[in-house]
């Protein structure tokens, strides 16, 4: 209990910086199913998966997630350890970084003292173990042991033992008596020392007892175990290694734990006695076909990590039915596109590079949020259909869902299930043509957009005609050529956008973005990139075309606009705009040379732009106010790297695909109604203990174009608004953000109001139709 106050105590001192918890409007949508490491403490299990953590109570079987949302970083996670003297979560990190979890992990202390370490280089920061003892953690490296102190939340020495003092790496460190010894990688052997010398800092304290290579050390009772990389385990005893078994696979995890020493392969959970009895030995089986990667006990089960199913808990004694353990979640970390529909997120994990080049070809599958639960749909189950990437969703059939997969055409899935999968035996799809190779069939098959109409259209990539059209009703195909604009094929398109009046819009690799429209029975296309049209690049990646038809274009080198997307075809010198904003009274250039991967626009004709390296930009609806700029540094974000973004129209929400994770943001946005049918304000009442400044009265469904006056029963202004007007976030009492508006409670003279009744009055200043609505404050 001591140790666990004196923690408590030094949360106070001002150098230690804890992380934010942004878990108030944001939410993690963080995949579970692929194990690194997996701890156990006195109540709880805990997990980590790629750069996310959930705890199991043993007692309760409630789960609870630790992600980027609560504090941690969202790098690479490698190992874990847990201390039940001080408790607190320890959490080691591919690039040297550690972060601490206490009170019952609600708060992470992040520390980078090896990160910043400039003579350590790079990748050889990796975290590979923690060594509690007394009150410090050995940590071993792949530059070393360094030591942390838990009493002081500080580091102290680090010891580079490789010959001559070189960085070398270290698996892992065991104490025994009055040593520690370490076990290396790269053939330095077992190295030790006397763990209570005090200048163990230096290289020549340290004995090398044998040579080789061994991935593991660990003591059990008074005993020495240790693993070499040919799969062999040994006892060790005065320095002499003793051979005990031969695996099949290399051991991947070893510790004592309980009593018990725990070894695993990729197959294989082994648990032995301190004399190396097996007592228990759990192994893949069919209805689980997957790899073990850690594992851990209580005195009555066995938890175990694994590649595709979280953690697996079966009986010690009895090891042959297993039980699956992890939150909800998407298959992956890495998603690549992503499509909202109200209260709906469909995601694919992709992938292809920037040249537009899927290889090597990846089977992922998809995953569908559908309310609060999470459907996936492995590869196995997809048709065998790869790359999957863009999404489309029948806006007639909601249960109707097309996915492209960027090597073998589009998948078709009704219900949850994949049902067909066109390509050139099936549709007017078609593969590239390799002249080496005449039966080789590839078919890139990348945006899709539904029309107006219900028709599905699709842009195949490095063919003469890869724009195509689908009628899901009729089943009939019409095929679209390029070769007008388009003579040497087009690496790929990444983005395509559907205009009110039929015009398709289509982001290419080397010919800039392409408008076409149908008349009659031609149709006209013409393409903007060259530099004098004023295109940064020829490159464009994204395209959105927002309430005002305008239509923006982000680029590999910047954004751009066209503003008059109606006489595109007709004029000879269209081009298209740079957006130059103010900055400390300096004119700039908004997103100047910025990779942009997505744009998209929410229901008050703000922007939501995406890039590669900078996180996610939230402008106002002409691009002058950066109302949001999140990155890692602000924000739960895991990653700068955005690799897709949608928005739930219906109540705001921003989905957000970055190359380590999903996340979302309430927004507050949402799109507008036809009418003020459904028009209501919420809470209602308001009563004391809502905060009203803060988190505000939202007036919801209301029209695109209208006035508010709230006014108490007496008929006296208390404030107004009015659509293109009182935008939100510039700082007025009520604010109007698409179809919601935001009310602070505070009347003309900005006092909040006192108790009593308010009226709502709403009236559309298009439609002439009017609406009032009942407010009841109680403070």
């Amino acid at each position: 209990m001591f140790k666990r106050v004196f923690v408590l105590v030094i949360y106070f001192f001002p150098f230690l910086q804890f992380a934010q918890d942004f878990s108030t409007l944001w939410e993690g949508h963080f995949s579970f199913y692929s194990i690194k490491d997996i701890v156990e403490s006195d109540t709880k299990i805990y997990a980590a998966a790629q750069n996310a953590i959930f705890s199991y109570n043993k007692q309760t079987n409630e789960l609870e997630q630790l992600t980027t949302i609560h504090g941690l970083s969202g790098e690479n996670i490698s190992i874990i350890y847990y201390s039940d003297t001080y408790e607190l979560l320890i959490v080691g990190y591919e690039n040297g970084l550690i972060e601490i979890v206490f009170d019952n992990d609600e708060n992470v202390l992040t520390i980078n003292d090896i990160v910043d370490k400039p003579t350590i280089p790079p990748n050889s920061k990796r975290i590979n173990h923690f060594n509690a003892y007394q009150n410090v953690v050995y940590i071993s490296t792949n530059y070393g042991i360094s030591v942390f102190n838990l009493d002081r939340l500080e580091f102290g020495d680090t010891y580079f033992i490789g010959n001559s003092g070189a960085q070398i790496q270290v698996s892992q460190t065991a104490i025994i008596g009055d040593e520690i010894y370490a076990s290396c990688l790269g053939s330095n052997g077992i190295r030790k020392a006397q763990v209570s010398s005090p200048n163990l800092i230096d290289y020549q304290n340290w004995q090398t007892i044998v040579s080789g290579s061994f991935s593991a050390i660990e003591t059990l009772e008074d005993k020495l175990f240790t693993t070499r990389t040919d799969n062999r385990i040994f006892q060790i005893t005065n320095n002499t290694l003793s051979q005990l078994f031969q695996y099949a696979n290399p051991p991947l995890d070893v510790r004592a734990v309980n009593g018990l020493l725990i070894l695993t392969t990729i197959n294989n959970v082994f648990i032995y006695d301190s004399n190396f009895d097996l007592l228990s030995q759990a192994s893949v089986i069919p209805s689980f076909n997957t790899q073990f990667t850690s594992a851990t006990t209580d005195s009555e089960y066995i938890y175990i990590g694994t590649k595709d199913f979280g953690v697996l808990k079966t009986l010690i004694s009895s090891p042959v039915d297993f039980e699956e353990v992890h939150p909800e979640g998407p298959l992956l970390n890495t998603p690549f596109s992503i499509q909202a529909t109200p209260n709906n997120l469909w995601v694919t994990f992709g992938d292809y590079d920037i040249f537009f080049n899927p290889y090597p070809l990846n089977s992922l599958g998809f995953s569908h949020l559908k309310g609060d639960e999470w459907i996936n749909t492995p590869y196995s189950a997809a048709l065998n259909a790869r790359c999957l990437n863009a999404i489309s969703i029948n806006p007639f059939n909601n249960n109707q869902v097309f996915i492209s997969s960027f090597f073998n055409g589009l998948l078709e899935v009704n219900e949850e299930v994949p049902t067909t999968l066109y390509n050139q035996t099936n549709s007017d799809l078609e593969s590239l043509v390799l002249p080496s190779d005449p039966n080789y069939v590839d078919i890139r098959v990348g945006p899709s957009k539904f029309d107006s109409a219900g028709l599905l259209w699709t842009v195949t990539s490095l063919i003469d005609k890869p724009l195509k059209s689908y009628n899901p009703t009729t089943s009939q195909w019409r095929s679209y050529s390029f070769t007008d604009i388009i003579q040497d094929r087009n690496l790929g398109y990444g983005d395509m956008v559907i205009g009110d009046n039929g015009t398709k819009w289509i982001a290419s690799y080397e010919h800039g973005f392409i408008g076409f429209k149908e008349s009659g029975n031609s149709f006209n296309i013409k393409k903007l990139f060259r530099e004098e049209e004023n295109m940064p690049s020829s490159y464009v990646t994204a395209l959105a075309l927002d309430k005002r038809n305008q239509l923006w274009i982000g680029t590999y080198r910047g954004l751009r606009v066209l503003y008059n997307t109606t006489s595109f075809f007709e004029d000879d010198d269209i081009s298209v705009d740079e957006i130059i904003i103010s900055e400390d009274g300096i004119a700039k250039e908004l997103l100047f040379q910025q990779i942009i991967t997505d744009i998209e626009v929410d229901g008050s004709n703000n922007k939501w732009i995406g890039t590669v390296s900078s996180g996610i930009f939230y402008l106002s609806s002409d691009g002058q106010k950066t109302i949001f700029h999140f990155t890692t540094d602000n924000s739960p974000l895991p990653s700068n790297e955005i690799t897709d973004v949608s928005i739930d129209q219906t109540n705001g929400t921003v989905y957000i695909a970055t190359s380590k994770g999903l996340l979302s943001f309430r927004s507050g946005s949402s799109g507008t109604q036809e009418t003020l049918q459904a028009a209501h304000v919420y809470p209602n009442p308001v009563r004391p203990t809502f905060n009203i400044t803060e988190d505000r009265v939202k007036i919801k469904d209301i029209s695109e174009n209208i006035n508010i006056k709230i006014t108490d029963i007496e008929g006296n202004l208390v404030a107004e608004a009015q659509s293109r007007i009182n935008l939100r976030y510039r700082g007025y009492n009520l604010e109007i953000d698409g179809g919601t508006a935001f009310w602070n409670g505070k009347n003309l003279a900005n006092n909040v109001v006192k108790s009593g009744v308010y009226l709502v009055m709403l009236s559309d200043l298009d439609t002439f139709e009017t609406k009032v609505l009942k407010l009841m404050v109680v403070r």
